[in-house]
């Protein structure tokens, strides 16, 4: 049986140029595209795929969180990241969201195809940069990926979507959380940090790769 793979990315031309690769490999089926989080959500729940290719950074809902509700909620379909960035902020949460493997998207088809058929197989796989990055945090830590974060993995999620663009509100929905709570949320994260202003949060958030802002 083929395994059923949902390509979510927000460049068409890198879905479509994908996509007609895969549909080429034996044992592998393209059942749909998605261009944000959100629509990659809604066909997931329609078509059940196998494995989803996962894009981390998105409009509206990103690849973090999406992966997140897919896991949550389709513990049988496996998500692969495939991003341009190369950050132990984005390696270390789109694991916690549930990924099972990271590939960066000037890797080979064929390292693409390794990992695909890796993962449906139920391991995990990530590409020689990514396992270079997790070793020498692991190794500058002495105890593993992020360890000297302050913040929880919540609040991780919080400062990352604020310095990001999302409203209170927007995170309340993904969160599913109120309003209140977010902000408070908020003034707890300033209050560990020692921030006193949104400028030094962003900052702080820039040089932690948090957020997409340029820098």
């Amino acid at each position: 049986m083929a395994v059923r793979i949902l390509l979510v990315d927000d460049h068409q031309v890198l879905r479509e140029g994908l996509g007609s690769l895969l549909a080429q490999q034996p044992g592998m089926e393209v059942v749909g595209e998605a261009g944000d989080g959100m629509t990659a959500l809604r066909l997931v729940r329609e078509l059940q795929p196998d494995i989803v290719i996962m894009d981390v950074n998105m409009e509206g809902m990103d690849g973090i969180d999406a992966t997140r509700m897919i896991t949550r909620e389709h513990p049988n379909t496996k998500v692969l990241a495939l991003s341009m960035y190369l950050r132990k902020t984005f390696v270390s949460e789109m694991f916690k969201s549930g990924a099972t493997g990271y590939l960066l998207k000037d890797n080979a088809f064929v390292e693409i195809v390794e990992a695909i058929n890796t993962v449906a197989q139920g391991n995990k796989y990530v590409c020689a940069k990514v396992a270079a990055l997790l070793v020498d945090e692991y190794v500058q830590s002495g105890q593993g990926l992020v360890a000297q974060n302050p913040l929880t993995k919540r609040e991780t999620e919080v400062i990352r979507m604020l310095t990001n663009g999302k409203t209170s509100k927007e995170i309340g929905l993904i969160t599913k959380t109120s309003v209140k709570t977010v902000d408070a949320c908020r003034r707890r994260i300033m209050q560990k940090l020692g921030i006193n202003s949104v400028a030094e949060l962003v900052k702080y958030a820039i040089r932690e790769g948090l957020t997409t802002v340029d820098h």
